[in-house]
């Protein structure tokens, strides 16, 4: 089968590798679309785990092979799939800290090689633990590239509920890419009102068509000079920061009152620092919140929205390329424009 094969040095290589060996309990799924992640790119942009492997984990596709055992799924079912799945019986499970869990680290989906979600290749091997809680069954007349939602929007409805923005909030949403933007959509339900950032004004139109009550670019408004009068000069009831850039963290302190929760959702290199009034939060008494992954608790509610079509995830896809311009497609995602947004690969097709 064609895979796209981290290779090292930010390159992914369109090579020819074996289709994987299924065993008891598993499944082998044929790809039919697998969203680019902000943590694919992270990874091959800053070689952060050794080569070779074969990323991609917001993976949709058709079963065409099934292990002894399973009994859940048969060949032709249109099935997305999670990479992880908690563990469920240990420290972090029990405090619902699923994303911590050294069962939950485990990637559980590999196209071969050291097992890495394996979605921008043709063919992925599901294993047994996966299979058992981590597949869906994608319902008639909802395409693989919606489908491959189901896991993205997971990561934001989790952290929309540990937010819990309630109707008369005011909320800010730094950043309005593909996952901003969900936030936007998610946020929306809650009855909040809205303020969205971002430095394309393509987004921002989106942004406003989602939900967001004002959408300003932060470089030519000053966002805490724009919530204010808003909040009867008090600043923002939340916080969520989308977006990974010097200096907004700390704008979101600025723009929030005190008791304030933040939200950090885009800061996920180890690398990365910020810089903040510790009065700020101590002596303000704002929440600063970090939520990473997807919650196992939230996988069906987050599939109906996806699969419903309660959120218009659909309008979020800019680009579908196939493996061979995989390249092409890392590098629009890691530096977007206005035409670009969410990135899809469709491993069968041959351009």
């Amino acid at each position: 089968m064609r895979a796209a094969v981290y290779t090292g040095n930010g390159r992914l290589e369109v090579q020819q590798i074996p289709v994987p060996e299924i065993g008891p309990g598993e499944l082998l799924v044929k790809v039919h679309a697998c969203g680019i992640c902000h943590t694919d790119l992270k990874k091959v942009e800053h070689d952060l785990l050794p080569p070779p492997r074969v990323y991609g984990h917001e993976t949709a596709g058709e079963v065409v092979k099934v292990g002894a055992g399973v009994e859940k799924f048969k060949v032709g079912d249109r099935v997305v799939a999670f990479h992880h799945i908690p563990c469920r019986n240990c420290f972090y499970c029990d405090r619902k800290l699923y994303a911590q869990c050294a069962g939950y680290k485990k990637v559980g989906i590999t196209a071969g090689f050291e097992p890495a979600g394996g979605g921008f290749s043709q063919y992925i091997r599901i294993m047994d633990w996966i299979v058992r809680d981590g597949v869906l069954l994608i319902p008639d007349g909802v395409s693989y590239e919606v489908a491959s939602f189901v896991e993205p929007v997971n990561t934001c409805h989790k952290a929309v509920v540990e937010m819990d923005p309630q109707p008369g909030d005011t909320v800010l949403i730094q950043g309005q890419g593909p996952i901003g933007l969900i936030f936007t959509m998610l946020v929306k339900r809650s009855g909040a009102r809205i303020i969205a950032t971002d430095t394309m004004e393509e987004r921002l139109a989106l942004a406003r068509r989602f939900g967001a009550t004002e959408a300003v670019d932060p470089r030519t408004t000053d966002v805490v000079a724009l919530v204010k009068p808003m909040t009867e000069g008090r600043g923002v009831d939340q916080v969520f920061v989308a977006a990974s850039a010097p200096g907004i963290v700390e704008e979101a302190l600025r723009a929030s009152r005190p008791g304030a929760k933040i939200l950090l959702f885009a800061q996920t290199s180890d690398t990365e620092r910020i810089e903040l009034s510790g009065a700020g939060i101590c002596k303000d008494e704002r929440s600063l919140i970090g939520v990473y992954s997807a919650s196992v608790d939230l996988q069906a509610e987050s599939a109906r929205l996806v699969l419903e079509g309660e959120l218009p995830v659909a309008d979020l896809v800019s680009h579908s390329l196939g493996l061979d311009k995989i390249n092409e497609g890392i590098r629009m995602a890691l530096h977007p424009d206005g035409k670009s947004l969410k990135i899809m690969v469709q491993p069968q097709r041959t351009s």
